[in-house]
């Protein structure tokens, strides 16, 4: 009797399927969305970084992006979001002056990337994504995206754990870090 192959573990499964497909914006609607005011999606960017500043994203390590300029580009979708890191926290920046580090990728390749099912070396050596401008600040980006501990933010921030966190009547109060 022949050997069959191993069924492929759960696991794995589970893995495969999870996979983002191969997808591009399509032109028009690329097109379209350039022609739309950036500022409302640099602002959206600006608040979901100050979330996870201080939680996920060490204030400290990112103290070389004060005062610089920086752009992300997303190709394919018509975005160009210029944004900086204050005293504050990050903000959008008007789209004047030239940016000190400029990142473009598809929304498939950023995905990806926020998914963990890239990481920014694999995407930056097969041209996907596009780093230009300060290598330093380039460099700290990409090291401060590998070190962010993604596990521990969907466990915070799951729909169970935000949940849990609501104040409920009948419910004791919880300590915000608790």
């Amino acid at each position: 009797m022949s050997n069959l192959p191993a069924l492929p573990s759960f696991a794995r499964l589970q893995a495969a399927a999870r996979r983002l497909p191969a997808f591009t914006v399509p032109p028009a609607l690329g097109r379209l969305v350039a022609r739309l005011p950036q500022q409302p999606p640099a602002l959206a960017l600006s608040l979901a970084l100050n979330l996870a500043l201080g939680r996920i994203l060490p204030r400290e390590d990112l103290a070389p992006l004060t005062g610089r300029r920086l752009r992300l580009r997303v190709t394919d979708a018509g975005l160009t979001l210029d944004f900086g890191l204050g005293a504050r926290g990050f903000r959008p920046l008007p789209a004047t002056g030239t940016p000190d580090l400029t990142l473009s990728a598809t929304v498939r390749d950023y995905l990806a990337l926020a998914l963990r099912e890239e990481d920014a070396d694999t995407l930056f050596f097969s041209r996907r994504l596009i780093m230009e401008g300060d290598t330093d600040l380039g460099l700290l980006v990409k090291n401060t995206l590998d070190a962010v501990d993604w596990d521990a933010l969907t466990t915070a921030w799951s729909p169970a754990a935000l949940l849990a966190r609501l104040p409920l009547p009948g419910r004791p109060r919880r300590p915000a870090g608790a």
